[in-house]
């Protein structure tokens, strides 16, 4: 966790995680303008197979769009710390609801984390009375997602070789790579 606080750091981003009980919030802000620019909560769940980090939001400020990294990149930092952090709770499985506001803006969030590591186990569209209980845990519609998290970690681990020093690394791969491996 130290590694990633510190990649941040070198982007300008501090990141703050805070717990209440099961329940946690990691809040990015700018250094420079000490401005919030991202915010994820979720909690720590007990279920049958165990512990499960449930992602409830990953939320990006407007501010985010004019910056030279990506809000995908803001939003690679939250999720890191949110990763690490349900390992280090024991959790075995990460769970989310990539939010259909918009067909496009939900193909990007899909394609985002299947990239990163999360498999659709479910299409919530509301269509069902099956979908009712999924709309009342998380608000709304979209694409259910889950990921081991030991896969996501030995995922990135085995493809990422940040000790090469290469300046044109992408940082946010770095940022894995350390999730993974370092810490």
């Amino acid at each position: 966790m130290a590694d990633i606080l510190a990649s941040s750091k070198t982007q300008n981003l501090d990141l703050q995680l805070k717990t209440l009980g099961p329940f946690f919030r990691i809040t990015a802000r700018s250094l420079d303008t000490l401005n919030e620019l991202g915010r994820a909560e979720g909690l720590i769940r007990v279920w049958l197979g165990g512990k499960i980090l449930h992602l409830d939001s990953i939320r990006l400020r407007r501010e985010t769009m004019g910056m030279e990294r990506s809000i995908f990149g803001i939003g690679l930092f939250i999720g890191a710390v949110a990763i690490r952090y349900g390992y280090d709770c024991g959790c075995r499985t990460a769970e989310l609801l990539a939010i259909n506001d918009t067909d496009l803006y939900h193909s990007k969030l899909v394609r985002f984390y299947t990239r990163i590591g999360f498999k659709a186990v479910h299409e919530v569209t509301g269509s069902t009375i099956g979908d009712l209980a999924h709309m009342l845990v998380w608000g709304g519609i979209g694409t259910r997602m889950d990921a081991d998290i030991e896969e996501l970690l030995i995922k990135w681990c085995t493809r990422i070789d940040c000790r090469k020093n290469d300046p044109c690394l992408d940082v946010d791969i770095v940022v894995i790579y350390n999730l993974a491996c370092v810490s």
